[in-house]
């Protein structure tokens, strides 16, 4: 089991319509993620991951007096990923791991910087995620096709970028991502599924898997062609990315009570005790964020 936790303040950015936002005043991110192999499996094919982002200025001295010398600047952002293996034996893990991984090191070749002092361009942020995933996806499938021992690997991939009261969500495959505000558990994202039935499949395999992936990260068609959408965060809400061992086996209003706990650690913690309770037939991940905006109240877009 792994875990991490993270707290921070970032800027709140209300809409202005037409794909920017402005920043101004702060907010605090409360963050954490954690993730179990389960009682069934012999090894962990999830991977999660939360990153802090963001660019700052700082004077450590100057000459200059008031109004000449700059504020101190910051700006912040989180992203969160979660990713479910498929392939069997290693290639799971190894896709899931890939996947992520890739992701990371395409954001940190980005040439600019897409928050302006007082604006943040969501559109490019949107339309680079997409772009994104299209080559990790074909960087997974380049890998399978490289090494025989992971002919058929994949895996979903859920992302989450925050960026003050905007959120952008970006996902192939059934790693769900809901918004949690008063009380309500809201879907953010739509299984990329079909029922192994339609798929003409030998009935000892529909049995087993009862539902296949029409959307991975390893899949040419699709993995490179994911499903984004763009939310306004409101105080006191929480997003949760997670993987299927959770909503195979909790339902979402248990997942809607244990979200309700003080603290997103201890609502990870919870919602893994619920699967592994409910007998941990699969890896299980979570990933959970609580936004708080002092002085504002935020509304759904």
């Amino acid at each position: 089991m792994s875990d991490t936790n993270e707290h921070d303040t970032v800027d709140d950015v209300p809409s202005l319509g037409g794909g920017a936002s402005r920043a101004v005043g702060p907010i605090f991110v409360d963050a954490a993620g954690r993730t179990h192999v389960g009682h069934a499996r012999k090894s962990n094919e999830d991977n999660f991951h939360i990153t802090r982002f963001g660019r700052y200025l700082r004077t450590v001295a100057s000459s200059l007096t008031a109004p000449d010398t700059p504020d101190d600047f910051e700006q912040v952002g989180y992203g969160f990923a979660v990713a479910d293996g498929v392939g069997g034996s290693a290639a799971g893990e190894v896709a899931s791991r890939l996947a992520i991984t890739l992701i990371i090191d395409l954001v940190l070749q980005t040439p600019d910087w897409v928050f302006a002092e007082n604006a943040i361009d969501v559109r490019t942020v949107m339309a680079r995620t997409a772009r994104r995933f299209g080559l990790v996806n074909d960087a997974v499938v380049a890998e399978a096709a490289a090494r025989p021992g992971l002919r058929g690997m994949g895996s979903t991939l859920s992302l989450a970028i925050s960026m003050g009261a905007e959120l952008i969500v970006a996902h192939v495959g059934d790693s769900p991502v809901f918004l949690y505000r008063g009380g309500r558990l809201l879907r953010l994202t739509r299984d990329h599924t079909v029922p192994t039935s339609q798929l003409g499949v030998h009935p000892a395999v529909a049995a087993r898997v009862r539902l296949a992936l029409t959307h991975a990260i390893g899949i040419p068609a699709t993995g490179g062609a994911p499903e984004l959408s763009r939310h306004k965060l409101a105080d006191r809400d929480r997003i949760l990315l997670c993987t299927d061992g959770l909503t195979d086996l909790v339902s979402e209003d248990d997942i809607a009570d244990e979200l309700g706990r003080v603290s997103a650690e201890d609502a990870c913690q919870a919602l893994v005790g619920r699967a592994l309770d409910r007998g941990g037939g699969d890896n299980v991940t979570v990933v959970v964020a609580s936004f708080r905006f002092p002085g504002t109240a935020g509304t759904t877009g």
